[in-house]
């Protein structure tokens, strides 16, 4: 048997596994690693081992690979075309590369990548692209290198493509205010943006990433009030399109929780410009579970209900059934509620929901700036007040708005 002198010897290629046989020996922690690309790849997948994990059995009793439960033997990998030997037994594992070798069926050698006859690289897939990293054997480096590459496609630092994207608009989530938990898509989207259409509660250190010659529109310096802001951002993105451009328009949380994008995708469309949605997260989700609040937890609440107080519970415009609410048991977030919190605290308790019902109020969530205000609904109101606690901020109401790690 022959054994490579590093990794600058291998000739990295692409295998087409689909519908071939792979033959994994070890059913371990390695093995397991290695098993979602090979079921990804369409691969039949046939793992040997005395015994396996919990996760692999799953895998098993899923139907993705087939598991025999036994010891290696000599003629396992027969009708192979790739193998891959992750047993915690080294003569085990030489074993089979030395079956391997005869066969000449290519195998990886888990525990000593320079005794088999393949090296499984640092890899990762990226918009249709799979990338891979070989490194002399130096696993830690290939993988850096790997996450490197693979953050500068999502940040748009590296281009994947010389083509410019197409016109049209995006409208994308930019997520709660941190601006690393804008999704991927998102921000390679926002990275080939033409125009940029901005809200105030979106990330503004996006922004700063953008090249000198994109347009950035402040959506919320738009002049003429809140409704005619909304028809003049409409036109912006509808403009900017037809101009040849492609649009990102990027909001705070997600573009259809509260925030008017369902609107803008009906005046694209009414407008024949091709639109493209990039969910975000919500803050009414992020920002508790930044303040350590879960907004549902076992045995304690079984659902949760995300409410607009952009307007008082008593006025005209009011859609929420308050008195529905306040019968609820679960968990209630408010968004946009600091300045009505007291008619929502009065309403709820009103309603009967007990006066010394946890409520937490987050200012700025997920930023360094976060402030977090413990109380109940019957002191809330008073304690945002004495507080000076400002928008933005996630009310949040329930048992679980009690719940905290540093908690005696």
């Amino acid at each position: 048997m022959t054994a490579a002198t590093g990794d600058e010897t291998n000739y990295l290629v692409g295998l087409n596994l689909a519908d071939r046989r792979v033959v994994v020996v070890g059913g371990g922690t390695v093995a397991q690693r290695r098993l979602g690309l090979l079921i990804a790849s369409g691969a039949r997948v046939h793992l040997i081992s005395r015994e396996v994990t919990p996760a692999v059995e799953g895998m098993a009793t899923a139907g993705q690979i087939t598991v025999e439960l036994r010891e290696y033997r000599d003629g396992d990998l027969a009708d192979a075309w790739y193998a891959i030997a992750c047993t915690d037994e080294p003569d085990t594992n030489a074993a089979i590369v030395a079956e391997a070798e005869r066969n000449r069926v290519f195998c990886v050698r888990a525990d000593n990548a320079r005794y088999g006859t393949a090296v499984t690289p640092a890899s990762a897939s990226y918009d249709g692209m799979s990338i891979g990293v070989l490194a002399g054997g130096d696993h830690r480096r290939s993988a850096a290198v790997r996450t490197a590459l693979v953050e500068g496609l999502q940040s748009g630092a590296v281009a994947d493509t010389a083509e410019s994207p197409a016109a049209g608009v995006a409208l994308v989530g930019g997520g709660p205010g941190d601006p690393d938990l804008i999704t991927v898509r998102g921000r390679r989207l926002l990275a080939r943006a033409d125009v940029v259409v901005a809200d105030r509660l979106a990330p503004p250190e996006l922004l700063a990433e953008l090249g000198s010659d994109v347009e950035v529109i402040d959506a919320a310096k738009i002049p003429y009030g809140r409704a005619m802001a909304q028809e003049a951002i409409n036109a912006a993105l509808v403009d900017g399109a037809k101009a040849g451009k492609f649009v990102v328009r990027l909001k705070g949380g997600d573009p259809y929780v509260f925030g008017r994008g369902y609107e803008e995708l009906e005046a694209c469309a009414a407008a024949g410009v091709p639109v493209t949605v990039v969910p975000g997260i919500t803050s009414a989700i992020s920002v508790p579970s930044a303040a350590g609040i879960p907004v549902t937890h076992r045995g304690v609440t079984h659902e949760f209900v995300v409410v607009s107080g952009h307007v008082a519970p008593d006025h005209p415009d009011s859609l929420v059934d308050w008195s529905a609410l306040a019968r609820l048991k679960g968990t209630i977030v408010l968004l946009m509620a600091v300045e009505r919190i007291e008619a929502f605290a009065t309403v709820l308790m009103d309603g009967g929901r007990p006066v010394d019902t946890p409520a937490t109020v987050i200012q700025e969530g997920t930023l360094r700036t976060q402030r977090t205000l413990r109380a109940d609904l019957q002191t809330v109101a008073a304690r945002v007040k004495e507080e000076q606690i400002r928008p933005p901020a996630i009310v949040v109401i329930g048992p679980v708005a009690g719940f905290s790690v540093d908690a005696g």
